[in-house]
């Protein structure tokens, strides 16, 4: 009766719901659509409103149809007929304004399992890997594996398509297509090739689950294309060449270190997987001495779920077997507690088994004595095993561990006693003249022992040492003849050639014993019993039919055995890679992909450079100065005679280029400075060539370079003919925006001051006043998605009218449609303690009219994204404004002692550590040109909070240090990053 009410009221419920969605009320139908996935997300079936729900897959209403979409991908597989009525709808839907609305169409059209629709499915991943939403174009990375599921024939189709996605930009599409392409085509390390860096530097920014997919890609990636950092290689014959290959020491590929470096911030991270992946990737990748850095992550995450604890347990288990000093000083981290479970308890047993070690032995016993008492039977076992693996390891204890389990074998739990007799049995084999009284206790308490295993060790000790034991071992012989047939199988193995060790032996008094043990094992329902006892009647009873075998029977059963090794379970287990399932397993998984042998020989790490096209450069300029001596941009040295006969035309050129200056840089400089003539230099003066220009000038028609170049300096003291001191102050486009920097530098005629090091501009300007470069616009609405109203945003870098705290932010408004809009203003914010001064409302906005309005934005010293509601009198968008964090700082002068007196209050916790960069042997060169080290200080402070910031770097010889000081931690982390990427690009 109870199951008849209850599916009744599906019934009717059921019925509600079809109602609901049948009525032509949108409200109806969207309350119905929650209901739905409601009940699909408590695991509850509603395939029987499929034909009610697809009904409404054109509806006009964006939420409706989200919903509608997600009901379609859990049931599109299973019904497939009533789905495919729909497939003109969907393809639709695959040109839809809303990005959502886009992906939740492929989603379902992927998700129907029919070959029929194959090509259209083909043709949608096609158009939807170039779509503009970077998240359609990560959907249409997961719609490719399943393609390639549905029809295995499109894989070259296929592989062109994540081709073409492996180089898009979007943090978000990377980890999507990385695993696509380890589904569809993981042999095809080519594809990787142009792309490794680009995965490298976007590893950081993109999604957990990407970062996973990624790691383990890159790790099989590096395993094929990089030298082992873990020994030389050394194929030359000769000593000497031998030698010379061992004296070398191994320089490290930097696409590797890149790697390395990369990955190493995500130990931080607050995904177990993550950690893990990063974990195996450095034991599989890592030179031996970096690899200790993994330790305290693993450590970390014991805190976790019992689950997340079995698996990083396991995984510490097969690194402590080679690498014990990786987890020796979080010993106590492996400590068992009481409210382990079981299979968790085993595992740390397991881990401080593997790193004891003479000096903290005493310490590991000691834990193993409370352990040996849990009430855990299973757990105490295996605690009486680890006792034996440490007395086998450890021959200074080996006396103590044996003397601790014979104490046991008079313990009231046979488990424990059953384990202990087994452990002695083996440590026995490995000195069995020293200990007799032992073999002699385990027979008096014989009668006490019920557990097979334990009763058939025995035997087998009393047999294998029977001349140590004669008066005993018979005796224990005759005991078991009365209780033979009611023995287990193991036992009355072990009576048998306990009987026929003592009949070679002993035979005057066990000679009786041991044929009516055989008569009774010749008629046991055994048969493995009848056999052997067949067997060893042939062997050690002579008689006609034995043949010359019978001389060799003590030979056979009193050879001398071999001591057994007692070694880990997880010893076998590197064979496989750390944090897979086939690890987990200790069985090779379905898909698992072996990590091959390092080569021997690199391969050509030059597939990996990306060529860069470079925007036309402006050749250098030359600027007075008010002192007499002009300063030329040039990376030549002193001129000879050949290079005056060239320079007379370039003098011509390089006036023509020095007047004809880019609008914007002219708006950049005070009316003053524009009217003032560029002095010319006529002596010695050298012309550079165009290789010259491309390595020395690298300053763009946006004046940027590597998003990192100066935008103005002002020369503060004089400099004279002997090379006074003077110093420069910089400033930095995107991502150190905002950002001064005091160099220390020495002109000297006869040495000219490079003007450029590969990754920073030297421009001598005569202004006082920051002069910045032209503003990056950001899209924030597009028309499409704004229903032709349009909106971009740009950070004019200028104090904000409203309050000094904020960041000024101008939007560029659009209308791209064919009718006038009206009231746009800005609607609700997004946190609510977002502090955003809006601009006023306006009022109409005509077709194809634009207008410029201003804003106020207080991030509160954060990079964290500004989201707000951009409102017409129709409609309302969320938009956010996400700020780099140069637009957060704004700059400070301060002089060299100021700048080190600072710099010195703020070491230790608030100081970022330096990061090396090695660059090119041309770079170092012209460093040696300028007689000394680069260095150059930048000082700013945050706009909202006034926290200083501090930033040095320091180029000498062949790296570049990099160091962050600030005031507040959470920005030296985020500043470090965005400088670390500007400055690596080179």
């Amino acid at each position: 009766i109870t199951v008849n009410k209850t599916i009744m009221l599906l019934i009717r419920r059921n019925e509600d719901l079809k109602e609901m969605l049948e009525s032509n009320k949108e409200s109806l139908k969207l309350e119905a659509m929650k209901r739905i996935v409601g009940l699909i997300a408590k695991g509850k079936t509603a395939s029987e409103l499929f034909p009610a729900v697809v009904k409404n897959v054109a509806s006009k209403n964006i939420e409706l149809k989200k919903l509608v979409y997600v009901y379609l991908v859990r049931y599109a597989e299973e019904q497939q007929d009533l789905a495919l009525l729909s497939i003109s709808t969907f393809q639709r839907a695959l040109k839809d304004p809303n990005q959502f609305i886009r992906a939740s169409a492929l989603r379902v059209l992927s998700s129907i399992r029919v070959h029929i629709i194959v090509p259209i499915m083909m043709l949608a991943i096609k158009e939807s890997s170039a779509d503009l939403s970077p998240y359609v174009r990560k959907t249409a990375a997961h719609a490719i594996q399943k393609l390639y599921s549905l029809d295995p024939d499109q894989k070259e189709l296929l592989i062109e398509v994540i081709e073409k996605l492996l180089k898009d930009k979007s943090t978000l599409v990377a980890g999507s297509v990385v695993m696509a392409f380890e589904e569809v085509c993981p042999d095809r390390i080519d594809l990787i090739h142009k792309n490794y860096r680009k995965l490298c530097n976007l590893l950081v920014d993109v999604e957990e689950w990407g970062q996973v997919v990624i790691i383990s890609m890159l790790t099989r990636y590096a395993r094929t294309q990089f030298t082992s950092p873990w020994k030389e290689v050394c194929n030359s014959d000769s000593e000497d060449k031998k030698e010379q290959a061992q004296n070398k020491p191994y320089i490290m590929d930097p696409d590797h270190r890149l790697l390395l470096r990369n990955t190493k911030p995500l130990l931080q991270s607050r995904n177990t997987a993550v950690v893990l992946a990063v974990a195996q990737l450095y034991w599989h990748l890592a030179p031996k001495h970096e690899v200790n850095v993994v330790s305290k992550s693993l450590v970390r995450l014991l805190r976790s779920h019992r689950e997340v604890q079995y698996i990083v347990l396991q995984n510490i288990a097969t690194m402590s077997i080679q690498r014990k000093g990786m987890f020796e000083p979080f010993m106590k981290s492996f400590y068992v507690r009481s409210t382990d479970a079981t299979h968790i308890k085993t595992l740390k047993l397991e881990i401080l088994t593997n790193l004891a070690s003479e000096t903290n032995i005493s310490i590991i016993l000691r834990e193993f004595q409370t352990y040996v008492k849990s009430q855990d039977k299973a757990f105490a076992a295996a605690t009486i095993q680890a006792i034996g693996r440490c007395a086998t390891n450890i021959s200074e204890v080996t006396d103590t561990c044996l003397n601790g389990l014979v104490l046991l074998l008079s313990n009231r739990d046979e488990t424990v006693v059953a384990e202990s007799v087994v452990v002695i049995k083996k440590l026995l084999q490995t000195q069995p003249s020293q200990h007799s009284e032992i073999i002699k206790h385990m027979a008096k308490l014989f009668d006490n022992i019920t557990v097979p295993m334990a009763r058939a060790s025995i035997l087998w000790l009393m047999g294998e040492y029977c001349e140590r034991v004669p008066k005993i071992a018979p005796d224990v012989l005759r005991k078991m003849a009365k209780t033979f047939t009611a023995e287990e199988d193991i036992v009355k193995l072990q009576t048998v050639n306990l009987a026929a060790k003592l009949y070679l032996t002993n035979s005057k008094q066990t000679k009786l014993l041991t044929q009516y043990i055989l008569n009774l094992g010749k008629y046991d329902q055994s048969y493995d019993i009848r056999d052997r006892t067949r067997f060893i009647r042939q062997l050690i009873v002579p008689n006609e039919k034995s043949g010359a075998l019978n001389k060799y029977a003590r030979r056979i059963l009193l050879a001398p055995k071999p001591a057994p090794v007692l070694e880990s379970t997880f010893k076998d287990r590197d064979r496989f890679q750390l944090g897979s399932l086939s690890h987990s397993l200790n069985s090779k998984a379905t898909g698992y992909q072996e990590l091959s042998d390092w080569p021997t020989v690199a391969p050509d790490p030059s597939v990996r450079n990306v060529e860069v096209i470079e925007p036309v450069r402006t050749p250098p300029k030359t600027f007075s100065h008010p002192c007499k001596h002009n300063v030329t941009l040039s990376c030549c040295e002193s001129s000879s005679s050949s290079e005056e006969e060239e320079s007379s035309d370039g003098s011509e050129k390089s006036s023509s280029d020095s007047g004809n200056m880019s609008s914007s840089s002219e708006k950049s400089f005070s009316e003053s400075e524009s009217k003032q003539k560029v002095k010319k230099k006529t002596k010695k003066k050298s012309q550079m060539t165009k290789t010259q220009l491309n390595a020395a000038d690298r300053y763009s028609e946006d004046g940027s370079f590597l998003n990192c170049s100066v935008a103005f300096m002002r020369v503060e003291s004089h400099c004279n003919a002997q090379g006074v001191p003077g110093r420069v102050y910089l400033l930095l486009h995107s991502p150190i925006s905002r950002l001064y920097a005091a160099a220390r530098f020495t002109h000297n005629p006869n040495c000219r001051i490079c003007s450029c090091l590969d990754f920073i501009n030297v421009l001598f300007f005569q202004v006082t006043t920051p002069s910045f470069g032209p503003m990056t616009t950001h899209e924030l609405l597009h028309h499409m998605t704004g229903k032709g109203l349009s909106a971009k945003y740009q950070f004019p870098r200028q104090p904000c009218l409203y309050q000094p705290s904020m960041v000024a932010v101008q939007v560029i408004l659009s209308n791209n449609s064919d009718h006038c809009l009206e009231k746009i203003h800005i609607g609700e914010t997004s946190p609510a303690s977002l502090s955003i001064h809006c601009f006023n409302t306006i009022e109409r906005l005509e077709p194809e009219a634009s207008v410029m309005v201003s804003m106020g934005i207080d991030f509160s010293d954060s990079t964290q994204a500004a989201n707000f509601q951009l409102c017409t009198k129709e409609d309302q968008f969320s938009v956010s404004i996400q700020p780099a964090v140069g637009e957060l700082l704004m700059p400070r002068t301060m002089s060299e002692q100021d700048f080190c007196k600072e710099q010195g209050k703020l070491l230790g916790m608030n100081e970022t550590s330096p990061i090396s960069f090695y660059y090119s042997k041309s770079i170092i060169s012209r460093v040696a040109d300028a007689r000394s080290a680069l260095l150059c200080r930048f000082a700013a402070q945050t706009i909202s909070s006034r926290a200083l910031v501090l930033v040095s770097l320091e180029l000498k010889e062949a790296t570049a240090a990099l160091t962050v000081n600030t005031e507040k931690s959470v920005m030296a982390s985020v500043l470090l990053r965005d400088l670390k990427q500007a400055f690596a690009q080179v």
